[in-house]
């Protein structure tokens, strides 16, 4: 699975699921969004993870199951026996790693095996991992791992269209690599440890103009198990979680469920379709907060209300469905210019030709990917 078939879905409703395995980590990056350290001991139960994923189907799962952290590799053996049971429903999976193995000369077996049991794995790198891991190692360490046969990308990260680092690392990928590897690039977001520092979020608008929310498209799986609608740092850890935003527990759902009520609630159709501003606007009520996520934490009964009334059944499937083709519009480069650095947007299809006109994941009909309604 290379890098650009999986971003082109992510605007699609359960159309992919993140799973948090834990937040340990060996590194501690002043810009993790997670706060994530070996101190750190939250995780799911992994026998609910397990009994969670392993309720996919071939008509009813995901299309990708995103593996992250902290560090998913410290548990090899979870992510081993997670892909094997995605793959028995049909879905692939995707791996992101910090590359806290890569000073060594060479990969460990368990490490190894895990790494091999999925369909894509993506290397974090900026200025903050690379004063932990250097990007030699990193470099050796995938070239090991593209001769499995595993597709590879990096997620780098850095402070915006004119930072030096992006420039060098990206060059330096391209040479290392002949072009061949995509490189998915963000920007630091004011989460985790990198709160006291990077550029804050952008503020809600006060007239509440459409600006829809993709990132309420795919279910994430909290450290503690909770299941949300929302990838935002900040939303993630809040407890109690928001009404709107709350879709299940792995102890007590399973994907049907979750998968149910992330593509049917009429708030989330709303956010996804339009953005919390506008439908606070359309229901009487100011945005709240001071960025668009607080805005959208904060939506209340009155949102409620209007979304009902204008996104249930069919109609609002088809809402739902048109936001998910525009947010996918100029296939994962053009996801990347909406939501990531998008001076470097064409990486993320690098190596993969006419992977950025390939046609967007449920554009045929109102089902998800994998066939669930």
């Amino acid at each position: 699975m290379e890098l650009g078939e999986l971003v082109v879905r992510r605007p699609f409703p359960a159309a992919g699921l993140l799973l948090g395995l834990t937040r340990r980590c060996p590194l501690s990056c002043a810009h993790c969004s997670t706060g994530s350290g070996m101190t750190v001991r939250e995780r799911p139960d992994a026998g609910q993870l397990a009994r969670f994923v392993g309720s996919f189907t071939p008509d009813d799962r995901p299309d990708v199951v995103m593996l992250t952290g902290g560090e998913p590799l410290l548990l090899p053996g979870l992510v081993e026996e997670l892909s094997t049971l995605a793959h028995s429903a049909g879905a692939r999976t995707a791996l992101l790693s910090g590359m806290f193995f890569a000073r060594s000369r060479r990969i460990p077996a368990p490490l190894l095996r895990a790494i091999t049991a999925v369909d894509h794995f993506s290397a974090s790198l900026d200025v903050h991992h690379e004063r932990e891991i250097p990007r030699a190692d990193v470099f050796r360490a995938l070239h090991r791992i593209r001769e499995t046969g595993v597709a590879v990308s990096f997620h780098l990260t850095g402070s915006g269209t004119g930072d030096p680092y992006l420039a060098d690392i990206t060059r330096d990928i391209e040479e290392e690599f002949g072009g061949r590897v995509p490189s998915l690039v963000n920007e630091v977001r004011p989460f985790g440890r990198a709160a006291a520092w990077a550029a804050p979020a952008r503020t809600v608008p006060d007239t509440g103009p459409v600006s829809p929310c993709a990132m309420a498209a795919w279910p994430v799986v909290a450290f503690d198990g909770t299941v949300l609608a929302c990838c935002n740092q900040d939303t993630v850890d809040l407890r109690p979680v928001p009404d709107h935003l709350h879709l299940g527990h792995i102890a007590t759902d399973d994907w049907a469920a979750v998968r149910r009520r992330t593509q049917e609630s009429p708030v989330l159709r709303m956010i996804r379709t339009v953005g919390p501003a506008h439908l606070s606007a359309r229901s009487g009520t100011p945005p709240r907060g001071t960025s668009y996520c607080e805005g959208c934490r904060a939506l209340g009964g009155g949102a409620h209300v209007t979304a009902a009334g204008v996104a249930t059944g069919a109609a609002g499937a088809l809402l739902d469905l048109a936001a998910a083709r525009q947010g996918a519009a100029g296939g994962a480069v053009g996801v990347v210019r909406r939501h990531g650095c998008a001076a470097y947007a064409p990486l993320v299809t690098a190596g993969a030709a006419g992977a950025a006109d390939a046609p967007a994941a449920g554009a045929g009909d109102v089902r998800t990917p994998g066939g669930a309604r």
